[in-house]
């Protein structure tokens, strides 16, 4: 268990995949947190308070006494440093590069186009916020939007993993990207129906995911803000 005189405080929806990645990194690393909820669907995100924290009103943010972190990649290259006790990117320079590749991906390829706010027009006080999927093509059309850009990114990661795999994305230890990767398959299949049988490799993955309690403790379903129902 890494030595904290301080408690990290971790602004973060339960829904959130960006912030799903960073709950995982925090666990495997033995951080203690507080966990302080953020609900999107209420705009809680766009409130002043929140956007002094990180001014284009994502979550997650991190507060780590007087440091003040957004944006997950940011995020977890921060603890990387910082708390390096249990390291999660490998010394070897091509497992580094292929782990920082497949974050990327995650990251920047498939999330920020199932993002809530690409495919969910929000309305706070009786203004519109975003151009979005349901308002300019229907809202039938979100999640068949989502699962195309989905299946295009674990295509792509199947291809790329497909000599390098092992238990987890880069061997046998858990690192980086298994935590960028694991909440986006979690996504896939439980919000926006997926069919895994194409992606045998993420199916494995996925598999020897669910058995550890720092990833499961990290899921959607398992945080304080999750509806109940």
């Amino acid at each position: 268990m890494a030595q904290q005189q301080n408690k990290l405080k971790l602004y973060s929806h339960w829904i959130s995949s960006c912030s799903c990645r960073i709950r995982i990194v925090l666990n495997l690393k033995g951080l203690e947190y507080q966990y302080i909820p953020v609900n999107l669907r209420k705009g809680e995100h766009l409130s002043p308070d929140f956007q002094k924290l990180n001014p284009i009103g994502y979550v997650p943010v991190l507060v780590d006494c007087d440091d003040v972190i957004s944006d997950s990649f940011a995020i977890f290259m921060y603890l990387e440093e910082k708390y390096p006790q249990i390291p999660l990117l490998p010394s070897d320079l091509h497992k580094k590069a292929l782990n920082i590749q497949v974050a990327n991906i995650v990251c920047s390829s498939i999330q920020p186009l199932q993002n809530r706010a690409v495919l969910v027009c929000l309305r706070v006080n009786l203004s519109l916020l975003c151009n979005c999927i349901e308002e300019k093509v229907g809202p039938d059309e979100k999640i068949p939007w989502a699962k195309f850009h989905i299946e295009k990114g674990f295509g792509a990661l199947e291809k790329l993993l497909k000599d390098h795999a092992g238990r987890y994305v880069t061997g046998d230890e858990v690192s980086m990207a298994d935590a960028f990767l694991a909440p986006q398959i979690d996504a896939g299949i439980k919000r926006f129906n997926v069919d895994m049988a194409r992606f045998p490799i993420l199916t494995r993955l996925n598999e020897a995911y669910s058995v550890l309690p720092e990833f499961q403790k990290a899921m959607p379903e398992n945080q304080p803000d999750a509806p109940t129902a």
